[in-house]
Formats: structure tokens, sequence, C-alpha cells
């Protein structure tokens, strides 16, 4: 063949484009499921620390039993402990032996590919009956 001569024309000269084409979206996919991912982890270890923080805050509102203050500052002392910020806590001290629910929400700072930084809010709500404590 000449150099000045014109290539036939070859049945597979497309799927190069196509081959590269389904590369890039599977690629794009995975990126795409990752982030997902990243996003629920992050929803579940938000989720874990706003439990920690309810279940410590909880007995506080009737008897520090070791804490060393208030309900709210026990319920942030332990999201802070699981990688979170206490946002709120509904935990009022109460000394009665009425049972009573607390409600904290955290929120947790995280970075997942695909999507940045991502700020995850969890609430969590605990009861204690502190009439329990009678019975053993």
């Amino acid at each position: 063949m000449m150099p000045w001569q014109a290539v036939p024309w070859n049945d597979e000269s497309g799927s190069l484009a196509i081959g590269t084409a389904l590369i890039g979206l599977v690629l794009v996919m995975m990126v795409a499921v990752g982030s997902v991912g990243g996003a629920l982890g992050a929803y579940s270890k938000a989720a874990g620390a706003a439990d920690a923080a309810a279940l410590a805050a909880a007995p506080v509102t009737f008897r520090p039993f070791g804490a060393s203050g208030t309900p709210a500052h026990e319920a942030a002392v332990f999201a802070q402990a699981n990688g979170a910020t206490l946002v709120s806590c509904t935990c009022s001290v109460d000394r009665s032996w009425n049972p009573r629910t607390v409600m904290v929400t955290v929120v947790r700072t995280v970075s997942v590919p695909g999507l940045g930084t991502v700020r995850v809010r969890a609430t969590s709500r605990a009861t204690f009956e502190p009439a329990a404590l009678l019975n053993p």
C-alpha cells in the first residue's frame, strides 16, 4: 500500500470508541456506588454516636452515677468520643422516680469520595426508668 492511499473501511473501527465509553461508564458507576456507600457508612457512625450519647445522658437525668456534669455534658462527652458533635439534648434533670426519655441530635463531618465533605446528622432516644433500680 502506498503512503497516500486511503485505508480501507474496517468493520471494527468503532469498537475502540464504544469500549472506551463503556469503561468510562463503569468507572463513573464505581465512584457513585463508593460515594453512596461512604455516605451510608457515615450515617451509621453518626447514629452510633447519637445512641451512645442518649444512653449516657438518660440515667444522669435522675442521678449523676459518677458523671462529672449535666446530662447534656455527658451526652456531649460520649458524642465526641464517637467522632461527633452534640447539636441538641432534650434531657432535663428530673429527680422523680418517673420514667423519662431523652433525645439527642449529633452531627458528624466526614469526607466522602465524590461528594467531598459531608455533615451527617442523626437523632436518638433513650428511656430511663429509675424504679427499675429497685428491682434487681
